[in-house]
């Protein structure tokens, strides 16, 4: 049997409420599957617009074996290219950020203007055409202060997601912030344990008492279990959308993403061990009142979000094998708040670097144990981890579907 009609096989007969079996998790040959089924299909958050403010900046990323490169036009416009010069391949731009007039790739000096197009090569003789050579686009979408990449020659449609999260983006205008913070750490796992572990808060209290002085336990602080039957939190929606702040949990159909308002513990507005503002400067003026608990934005496979009152953090997800993952970690303030004077570092990135890092010891550990030979597929709790449940339910149809189509597609062309 071959490997995608075994995967497809597996995923009709898997267990529900119970995890994956153990290839899902280690083995490489169905880490390349994902890859091409997800990774290199689909909407990936990839950065923030703040993070390329004017024309010529720019960052890099690597998504499997495709390397990206993010870049502001001089008309302002945000673009992704395949980080691949069209000579001989060599990286046009070798660091994680910069700023350039033009993109130059050092090998052979090929230089590109900011919109990919080819503007000089050296010596290739006469009937060499520059506008054959441009860099390959990637599709590129911004939405609220988020940029999202799609490595597929036909993308999906991206006006569904932008038409949902949009309005719950916009009050806070992340398009002005700044960065604050910014870190990657690499957990030993696999991608799917990483959002596995995130997508539930049954392990919190034993794991995470600097996340819990301020993030609820329960549930239903994610939005997925009963959220809307809590009197608690319907009042908090009520109360933000009367200020203008869409907030009521809201998914699209696939279960892919989807956006909540949720309110932190007691008197809490932020993520600090007081459970104080760490940031004195609003992270933006359209949000007219205090106490907005953390507007959530989850968006499978790459990337969650908390969106408070005072700063912004996003989370964002990248395979790097079967067993390693990138995460990487930033911390968006308002764009004219002074590290020393309206916020203090140290206090403003505590309470997620700690969480991250138990959050990676945990993902090593589970990944430790499914490795032996005694794993098999465990039961989810009913009661913590729907959440997880979700997820494993969304991977499961979302491949599925695709092994199908696939499957389809072949059978015509044949």
């Amino acid at each position: 049997m071959d490997l995608q009609a075994n995967v497809l096989r597996q995923l009709k007969n898997r267990r529900e409420g119970f995890s994956l079996e153990q290839p899902f998790y280690i083995d490489q040959d169905y880490f390349k599957l994902d890859m091409e089924m997800i990774w290199y299909r689909d909407w990936l958050f990839i950065g923030h617009d703040c993070e390329i403010p004017r024309a010529g900046n720019y960052f890099t990323a690597q998504i499997g074996d495709y390397p990206v490169v993010i870049v502001r036009g001089k008309d302002q416009v945000i673009r992704a290219f395949h980080n691949t010069c069209r000579h001989r391949g060599h990286r046009v731009c070798t660091k994680d950020k910069g700023a350039a007039a033009k993109l130059v790739c050092p090998y052979h000096n090929w230089t590109y203007d900011l919109d990919g197009s080819l503007v000089f090569a050296r010596q290739m003789g006469e009937n060499f055409d520059k506008a054959e050579f441009g860099l390959k686009t990637v599709h590129c979408e911004s939405v609220g202060g988020y940029i999202f990449v799609c490595l597929a020659n036909e993308p999906a449609d991206f006006a569904p997601m932008r038409a949902s999260i949009e309005p719950y983006l916009r009050p806070h205008r992340l398009w002005e912030a700044k960065v604050a913070h910014k870190n990657t750490i690499i957990e030993k796992g696999n991608w799917k344990l990483v959002w596995e572990n995130n997508r539930e808060c049954y392990h919190c209290a034993g794991n995470h008492p600097e996340l819990c002085r301020t993030y609820p336990e329960a549930p239903t602080a994610t939005g997925v279990q009963g959220a809307g039957d809590d009197p608690f939190i319907s009042e908090h929606w009520a109360r933000c959308e009367a200020a203008g702040l869409p907030s009521a949990f809201n998914m699209d159909p696939s279960g892919q993403f989807r956006t909540a308002r949720m309110p932190l513990i007691e008197d809490a507005e932020s993520y600090t061990m007081s459970g104080k503002r760490a940031v004195k400067k609003p992270l933006s003026a359209d949000v007219p009142i205090s106490h907005i608990g953390t507007m959530l934005l989850f968006h499978y496979p790459t990337t969650w979000n908390h969106i408070l009152g005072d700063h912004a953090i996003s989370f964002r997800v990248l395979p790097l094998s079967a067993e390693e993952t990138a995460v990487t970690t930033t911390w968006l303030v308002n764009k004219d708040a002074v590290e020393g004077v309206d916020y203090d570092l140290e206090e403003l990135t505590h309470v997620w670097n700690m969480t991250n890092d138990q959050d990676r010891s945990i993902v090593e550990e589970n990944a430790f144990g499914i490795r032996s030979p005694a794993y098999e597929p465990g039961p989810y709790s009913v009661d913590h981890e729907g959440g997880v449940m979700q997820f494993v339910e969304w991977y499961s149809n979302f491949m599925t579907g695709r092994l199908q189509g696939d499957k389809a597609r072949l059978s015509v062309v044949a």
